[in-house]
């Protein structure tokens, strides 16, 4: 990905905010698949949850980079809540993770 330089600190948290916010609903949307035993389908939701978070953490560094050349900005109230909504789809991935393996585990458990 390649992010311009130019981008304002608000543009930038719009885009962790975006890919942070798909990235918990691919997440959601793979426990419920799961839960209807559709396991590859909730794989490939998975995927995109992680290509999301991928997308978000490439902003992030953005901000990083910019920070450790002196070129950091003040934090404002949206860039908190862009970091919030990326730490919380971060959690739902992690946790969407275990749930799915339970259901498989269970699922397969039931079939043998």
């Amino acid at each position: 990905m390649n992010i311009e330089k130019n981008l304002t600190l608000e543009e930038i948290s719009f885009q962790i905010i975006l890919h942070a916010g798909n990235a918990r609903s691919s997440a959601m949307e793979a426990i419920q698949v799961a839960k209807a035993k559709q396991f590859d389908v909730a794989a490939d939701k998975m995927k995109e949850a992680e290509n999301e978070i991928n997308e978000a953490h490439h902003y992030q560094t953005k901000l990083l980079q910019r920070e450790a050349s002196g070129e950091g900005e003040n934090p404002t109230v949206l860039l908190i809540h862009a970091q919030d909504h990326l730490m919380n789809s971060l959690t739902v991935k992690e946790l969407a993770q275990e749930i799915i393996e339970i259901h498989q585990h269970n699922y397969e458990g039931e079939n043998k």
